[in-house]
């Protein structure tokens, strides 16, 4: 039986998708430019707007923000969360300056039935 996932987890797993996919395109673009003329931060830009790499970042940085806002609602009813407030409010207010912090509550929030 196929286990259900929350909205915010599908809109997550969408926007990776597209995300990982555009990064792929833009890798491609990177190398044919590559092949013509040297990369330079103006050049490197116009590829990320072509390829669409941007939208699609910025479209992942929202679903995860949502994906995680979402876990830190449902899981303040979990035993867990009681047990270990401290911690994981440590981590959550981490977020913004601790890359490592984020990657894990993205992954926690991923299990989150």
């Amino acid at each position: 039986m196929k286990l259900m996932k929350s909205k915010p987890q599908l809109e997550y797993d969408k926007a990776k998708t597209k995300f990982e996919e555009k990064a792929k395109i833009l890798q491609q673009k990177i190398e044919e430019v590559r092949q013509h003329k040297e990369i330079t931060q103006e050049v490197m830009e116009e590829i990320v707007l072509e390829t669409g790499f941007h939208d699609a970042f910025n479209s992942l940085t929202k679903a995860e923000n949502e994906l995680i806002d979402w876990s830190h609602r449902t899981i303040k009813h979990e035993k867990m969360y009681k047990d270990n407030r401290e911690h994981f409010d440590r981590m959550y207010e981490n977020l913004h300056t601790n890359p490592k912090a984020r990657a894990t509550i993205i992954e926690l929030a991923m299990k989150i039935r």
